[in-house]
C-alpha cells in the first residue's frame, strides 16, 4: 500500500529547486482537496438521501395512525304534521366529527421486503459512487499539484535562461566594442534575449493559471509546493493491473449494486399483482345540531377490521410496469458491462502513458547530454572565432528546449502513475494512507435505517449529523 507521508526522497524535475520548510507536499494537497471539496459534500448528501429511502421502505410495514376532523353543514326539506295538515320546511343540520384511525399492512406477499432490499442495494451503490467521487477529487488535486510544480520549474528554467542570455548578450557587446563581431551579431543576441524574456512572461502566466487550478482543487494558494514523492509501485503486469481494477474500481462496484437493485425491481414489479392483507381500527365522536329544534345529538363510534384486496385488472398498467422493470434490468447489465470495458481501457491508457513517458525521458536525457556537449563546444569555437553568435544562440536554445521538454515529460510520468491508481480504484484516502479521519457512510445509515421518530432517536440523529459536520 502506498504511504505518501513516508516518502522522503524527492523526484527530480529539471533543475533543482529550493523548497521552503512549510511547503505543501502532494499528500497535503490530497488531504486539503478531500476536506475542501464541495463535490464530496454534495454526494454525501445524496448518500444520506438514499439512506432515508431504506427508512421509508421499512416504515411501510408499520402502522399508520392519523386523526381526521370534519365539520359539515347540510340543509334539506322535511315534512311535519300541523293542525291544518302536512307542512314542509327546511332544516339545517350541523355535524362535527373527530376520528382517530389506524391502518397497518399485515402481509403483502413480499412487496415490502423487496422494496427494502432494493433500497439497500441503492444505498450500497451510492456509497460506491461516493468513493468514485473521492477518487476524482484526489486525482484533481494531484493533477493541480503536478501542474503547479511543472510551471514553477519552467519559470525557473526560463529565468536561468534569461540570465545566461543576458551574459551572452553582454559578451557579444564586448566583442563588438573591440571589433571582433558585427552589429548583426549583437542584434541577434538582443533578439534571442527578448524572445526568452517573452517566454519567461508566458511561463509566469502559466504558473498563475496553474495556481488558480490548485486553489480551486484544494482551497490552498499553492505558493510553495514540495518536491513530489517517489513514484508509487506498479503491479507486475498490465493484466494484473486490469484484474485489480475489475475487483476494486468503485464504478464497477456501483453498477454491480445497481444491477442487483434492477433485478429486485423486476421481482417487485411482479409482486404488485399479489394480494394485500391489512388491518384497520378507528374511534370517533360525532356531534350534530338540529337548528330547528336546537337539539344536540352525540354519537360515539369504534371499529376494527381486516381487509384483503387484489388487483384483478389494471388496464395493462401492471404488465407494462413489469416489462419496464425487465428493460431497466437489461439496461443496468449493459451499463455494468460498458463500465468494465471503460475501466480496462483507462488502465491500459495509463499504463501506456507510463511506458511512453519513461521512454521519452530516457530519450530527452540523451538529447540534453548531446545538446550540452554541443553548446559547450560551440561556445569554445565562438571564442576562437570559428563560430558565430547565432550558432551559440541556437545551441543554447536547443539545450533550453530539451530541458523544458524533460520537465513536462517527468510531470506527465508522475501524473500517469496516479491516473493508473485511479483507474485501478486505489486512489483513495484509505489506500494512500493519508492519515486523516474519513467520512463513515454507515454512521448516518445506522442512525436512520429504523426510521427514528422518538425524541431520543432524534437526539441520536442530531449527534450523528454534528459528528459528520453537516448539521
Amino acid at each position: 500500500m502506498l504511504s505518501l507521508r513516508k516518502f522522503a526522497i524527492a523526484a527530480t524535475l529539471g533543475l533543482g529547486m529550493a523548497i521552503p520548510a512549510n511547503a505543501d507536499s502532494l499528500a497535503d494537497a490530497m488531504v486539503a482537496a478531500y476536506r475542501h471539496s464541495a463535490l464530496m459534500d454534495q454526494n454525501r448528501a445524496v448518500l444520506r438521501a438514499a439512506d432515508e429511502d431504506v427508512a421509508a421502505a421499512i416504515a411501510e410495514l408499520r402502522p399508520v395512525l392519523q386523526w381526521v376532523a370534519s365539520h359539515t353543514v347540510s340543509k334539506g326539506e322535511a315534512a311535519f304534521r300541523t293542525a291544518t295538515g302536512i307542512d314542509t320546511d327546511y332544516i339545517t343540520r350541523r355535524t362535527s366529527t373527530v376520528q382517530l384511525a389506524a391502518e397497518m399492512t399485515l402481509y403483502d406477499w413480499g412487496r415490502s421486503a423487496l422494496a427494502i432490499d432494493g433500497a439497500k442495494e441503492q444505498v450500497l451503490a451510492t456509497r460506491q459512487a461516493l468513493v468514485s467521487v473521492e477518487q476524482d477529487v484526489i486525482l484533481a488535486a494531484a493533477t493541480a499539484f503536478f501542474q503547479v510544480r511543472s510551471a514553477m520549474e519552467q519559470v525557473e528554467l526560463q529565468q536561468n535562461s534569461v540570465q545566461v542570455l543576458s551574459r551572452e548578450r553582454q559578451a557579444a557587446q564586448d566583442r563588438f566594442d573591440v571589433g571582433e563581431i558585427t552589429v548583426t551579431d549583437v542584434a541577434q543576441a538582443d533578439a534571442q534575449l527578448a524572445a526568452t524574456q517573452a517566454t519567461l512572461v508566458s511561463a509566469q502566466g502559466d504558473l498563475e493559471i496553474a495556481r488558480e487550478g490548485y486553489l480551486a482543487a484544494t482551497g490552498r494558494p499553492g505558493t510553495n509546493l514540495d518536491t513530489p514523492p517517489a513514484l508509487p509501485a506498479l503491479p507486475a503486469s498490465l493484466d494484473a493491473a486490469r484484474q485489480l481494477a475489475q475487483r476494486n474500481h468503485p464504478v464497477i462496484k456501483q453498477y454491480q449494486r445497481q444491477a442487483a437493485a434492477a433485478e429486485i425491481g423486476v421481482a417487485a414489479a411482479a409482486a404488485e399483482r399479489n394480494p394485500n392483507l391489512s388491518a384497520n381500527a378507528g374511534v370517533g365522536v360525532t356531534r350534530s345540531l338540529d337548528t330547528v329544534t336546537g337539539d344536540y345529538e352525540n354519537r360515539n363510534s369504534a371499529s376494527v377490521g381486516l381487509e384483503l384486496s387484489q388487483t384483478i385488472y389494471s388496464g395493462g398498467r401492471l404488465p407494462a410496469a413489469h416489462r419496464k422493470a425487465m428493460a431497466q434490468r437489461d439496461q443496468a447489465r449493459a451499463v455494468l458491462l460498458n463500465a468494465s470495458r471503460q475501466v480496462n481501457q483507462a488502465v491500459g491508457e495509463a499504463w501506456a502513458n507510463i511506458d511512453v513517458s519513461r521512454a521519452e525521458i530516457r530519450a530527452i536525457d540523451q538529447q540534453i547530454s548531446a545538446a550540452q556537449q554541443a553548446y559547450d563546444g560551440v561556445r569554445e569555437e565562438a571564442l576562437l572565432g570559428a563560430r558565430t553568435t547565432l550558432d551559440v544562440l541556437d545551441a543554447e536554445q536547443s539545450l533550453l528546449e530539451a530541458r523544458a521538454d524533460k520537465i513536462t515529460a517527468q510531470a506527465n510520468q508522475q501524473l500517469a502513475h496516479y491516473q493508473l491508481l485511479s483507474a485501478m480504484g486505489l486512489l483513495t484516502v484509505e489506500h494512500l494512507k493519508l492519515g486523516i479521519p474519513t467520512y463513515d457512510p454507515s454512521q448516518y445509515y445506522n442512525a436512520v435505517r429504523d426510521a427514528p421518530h422518538t425524541s431520543k432517536q432524534g437526539r441520536d440523529l442530531d449527534r450523528v449529523l454534528r459528528a459528520i459536520g453537516r448539521n
